[in-house]
């Protein structure tokens, strides 16, 4: 987009532009805590004026889990058309695979997910196990950032990492929201795998496979009618760029205390610039 993003003050300056949005859950309608101030009102007023709404998220947990989790948090179900996460996107991808008997998934899954989740495995046949010594396959679902140092998962993952065993990454995003701030991401870790000499696949913004899946469901509307709304240019702005999507980077979540010369340091870095900047997902200015 020539001259940089269009600073706007709220959705409905662009509404009309668009017939589908696919919108970030952490950083744009939430934070660790809750709703932001006028999200729940704001998406619902999206549905109401006709859009098809996608909550796009880097969540390790399926669909399903999130979806309830939303709307105890205040969000009314009948707001948005599906919640598609990566974790479900890899779900689906780990079930095809496992229905291929030679070459298809291993036997034993090392997972690493939050507050005991063990939805991103449920239905696919694998045995679980807690060591890394006898893992034949990683999945890297959520962070304990906040209880645990990197350290910890440097200790939990490195025998696995030197006996080549493979990792699937289900949740991208290097930093996450907390009740209490920020903490590293699964994505974090994702990295330390590498680091220590393993093989990561990415499932989730900005990688292909989650845009890929939304797209199917919007069946064949024209890409520019799409319009991806997120806080992190790594992710969700980058995401959406690849995707050949339109995008708005909002200013809450990871970049709220970010100045605008380290937002363009970042548009430099990720190869990404959004079509426009919202202050919070609220649906006006005025």
């Amino acid at each position: 987009m020539s001259g940089g993003p269009l600073e706007i003050a709220g959705l409905d300056e662009v509404t009309e532009r668009f017939d589908a949005f696919l919108i970030d859950q952490f950083g744009v309608l939430r934070d660790g805590k809750g709703p932001y101030p006028g999200a729940v009102d704001t998406l619902m007023r999206l549905k109401q004026a006709g859009k098809t709404i996608i909550i796009l998220s880097n969540s390790g947990k399926r669909s399903a889990e999130n979806d309830r989790r939303l709307a105890a948090l205040g969000f009314d179900r009948t707001s948005w058309d599906w919640f598609l996460t990566s974790g479900e996107v890899a779900w689906r991808i780990l079930q095809k695979e496992s229905g291929q008997g030679a070459g298809g998934v291993s036997r034993k899954c090392l997972l690493v997910s939050r507050d005991g989740d063990t939805s991103p495995l449920d239905g696919l046949g694998l045995e679980r196990t807690e060591s890394g010594e006898d893992a034949d396959f990683i999945m890297l679902a959520a962070s304990e950032g906040d209880l645990h140092p990197l350290s910890f998962y440097e200790t939990l993952l490195a025998p696995a990492a030197r006996r080549g065993v493979p990792c699937l990454c289900t949740n991208p995003d290097k930093i996450m929201l907390t009740k209490e701030g920020t903490a590293f991401g699964a994505g974090r870790i994702a990295e330390l795998y590498e680091e220590l000499g393993g093989q990561v696949r990415w499932i989730g913004k900005p990688f292909a496979d989650i845009y890929a899946t939304a797209r199917e469901f919007l069946g064949d509307l024209p890409p520019e009618k799409i319009c991806c709304i997120g806080d992190s240019i790594e992710h969700d702005i980058a995401g959406a760029a690849g995707a050949g999507l339109k995008s708005i980077l909002v200013t809450t979540g990871i970049l709220e205390t970010a100045s605008d010369a380290q937002r363009q340091a970042l548009f430099a870095e990720h190869g990404a610039m959004p079509d426009f900047i919202l202050p919070a997902f609220t649906w006006s200015g005025r």
